[in-house]
């Protein structure tokens, strides 16, 4: 039996059955059609499009680095430190929610 993969932006494994998607580190829509992608759990990429614009991600967030130094990701990383690798709730706010405030 194979290891499932690592999430490169919150260390757990992502198993099998677990929600899980690829995010383009630059969007497609930014020129990153064709580029890097990464293995992510759904919840992990929700939140980084929940809390990042396209334009920022291909701007200034287009490294798994530098998406765990945001603030809010980093908050977010925390918290889901703790949760089982198969975890998966609604990210809270919707995409960028907190922007409109």
């Amino acid at each position: 039996m194979t290891e499932p993969p690592i999430c490169p932006l919150c260390g757990r494994p992502i198993p099998q059955d677990a929600k899980q998607s690829l995010h383009h580190l630059t969007p497609k829509l930014r020129g990153g059609k064709g580029g890097p992608v990464v293995l992510l759990h759904q919840i992990c990429h929700n939140e980084i499009h929940a809390t990042l614009s396209e334009a920022e991600l291909a701007r200034s967030y287009n490294t798994v680095d530098a998406l765990r130094a945001h603030p809010r990701l980093a908050a977010f990383l925390a918290w889901i430190a703790n949760r089982p690798a198969d975890f998966h709730a609604k990210t809270a706010g919707g995409r960028r929610a907190w922007k409109r405030r």
